[in-house]
């Protein structure tokens, strides 16, 4: 089901998650920020307390829905997953390890860390732990949990369960929305609870806290790190002699400089950063219902608001942390007899060469009377070594032919962009500029170059 709005902002790239009832009953939508058009992407499976997740390679969302069911969807084929349930799924906190193969989160006392590729779960005994989040290094844990007196404190472990040790030495209330910046070297928080609700953040190196100054009622909610760590955007509630708003603010990661940049007509809205941290989507039309009805953003340093959506109820929202789109356009060469499709905000550099911010493919052919295994051994192993020392060669079948896929290795020359690529045998030898060719070759971004060789097909 889709639907276009108004008022795409010209630029933008990238897909915010949002949950609404806009299809007659809760789900996950995308909106397209390159082309205004809203995508559904599950039916009849999210409830108003959802809130998406992405993946940080933007190719999944996880969220929390019907039945307190954990799903996971994947973008590129639409295949949604059932991982777990929980006996109340309000509330749920669910974080990505950063290579995007593990979620992280807490359920009855345990802390939970499953690997979506293997299905396995493994589950690490941590009474009364919430809000656990992956360091950037992949291997070691955040989390809040009450330490031997009950009161609350964030802990440091590994992934395997051990080498556990308390970071804080707290005396005071609760931390709620514990949040590790991306970088790992501060943590956010809220305290006490929900009616009064102050922001602090903890330089982890030191131990040093800073409150955010936030609004004049102390009702301070949804902080969110800047992608670059230095800044935290959040709502807080205003005005409330005359009906209760929230003023969307940013601040420096140790208070200062707290600015308001937005206001909206709800008692609080999440908020969410672009890709780029250059710009914040939130929530706003609340009127007297108390569910926002619509969608906008601004830009950091000109807060103008735009609105990208309005109508339908709409209780949570997450930009993707990579400026990716959905929409896609179809690359026909019959020189070359393919087709295949690739993302639609990529510029054209040559007849060949397609770029964008977030990848790249160039097409060529090969003229080998050599056995595919050969040729894509000669490829792999180029003596310029541009897929690293080591690089993975994988075999498969491409419409019905023979194929390899070739992926680098972690030490390939950074200025190759994650060059991978795949080999076709052409089902028949293709002539161009008056030399046979057998081989077709496609190079493109290790993040693409499954998605687009899936499109490909060779022309009649």
């Amino acid at each position: 089901m889709m639907q276009r709005f108004h008022n795409p902002p010209a630029g933008d790239l990238g897909l915010i998650a949002y949950t609404s009832n806009r299809g007659g009953s809760y789900d996950i939508w995308l909106y397209d920020l390159s082309t205004g058009v809203s995508n559904q992407i599950t039916s009849g499976l999210a409830e108003s307390f959802s809130v998406p997740f992405w993946s940080p390679n933007s190719k999944r969302v996880a969220f929390v829905g019907k039945n307190g069911i954990l799903y996971v969807v994947e973008l590129v084929d639409g295949v949604i997953a059932r991982i777990d349930q929980f006996v109340d799924g309000l509330g749920v906190y669910l974080d990505w390890s950063p290579d995007s193969k593990k979620l992280a989160y807490t359920k009855q006392n345990d802390i939970i860390l499953y690997n979506i590729t293997t299905h396995q779960a493994k589950r690490v005994n941590q009474p009364g732990a919430t809000d656990v989040q992956w360091f950037p290094s992949g291997g070691e844990l955040l989390f809040q949990a009450p330490d031997s007196s009950g009161v609350s404190q964030l802990f440091y472990i590994q992934d395997d369960g051990s080498g556990k040790r308390q970071i804080t030495q707290n005396t005071g209330g609760a931390f709620n929305n514990v949040r590790l910046s991306p970088d790992g070297s501060y943590v956010l928080y809220t305290t006490p609870g929900v009616s009064i609700s102050i922001i602090y953040t903890i330089e982890i190196s030191t131990g040093n806290v800073f409150e955010v100054k936030g609004g004049p009622l102390a009702k301070n909610y949804f902080p969110v790190w800047s992608p670059d760590s230095t800044r935290i955007a959040y709502s807080t509630t205003a005005f409330e002699d005359v009906g209760y708003f929230s003023l969307v603010k940013v601040t420096g990661r140790q208070g200062e400089d707290d600015r308001i940049r937005a206001i909206s007509d709800c008692y609080a809205t999440p908020v969410t950063w672009s890709p780029d941290g250059r710009k914040i989507a939130y929530l706003s039309g609340c009127d007297n219902q108390g569910i926002a009805s619509e969608m906008w953003l601004f830009d950091v340093l000109h807060p103008v608001p735009v609105q990208l959506t309005e109508g339908d109820f709409i209780t949570a929202l997450q930009w993707s942390p990579k400026p990716i789109c959905l929409s896609k356009n179809a690359y026909i060469n019959p020189v070359y007899n393919v087709q295949f499709d690739y993302p639609s905000h990529w510029q054209k550099v040559t007849d060949q060469r397609y770029e964008g911010p977030d990848g790249f493919f160039q097409i060529s052919a090969i003229s080998s009377e050599e056995t595919i295994f050969e040729v894509c051994q000669n490829e792999a192993f180029h003596q310029l070594l541009p897929y690293g020392s080591e690089p993975r060669i994988i075999h498969t079948q491409i419409q019905e032919q023979e194929a390899c896929f070739i992926f680098p290795s972690k030490d390939q020359p950074p200025e190759m962009r994650g060059q991978a690529a795949v080999i076709i045998r052409y089902p028949n030898p293709v002539e161009i500029e008056g030399a046979t060719y057998n081989y077709f070759i496609l190079w493109a971004d290790q993040g693409h170059i499954n998605e687009i060789s899936s499109t490909l097909t060779f022309l009649v």
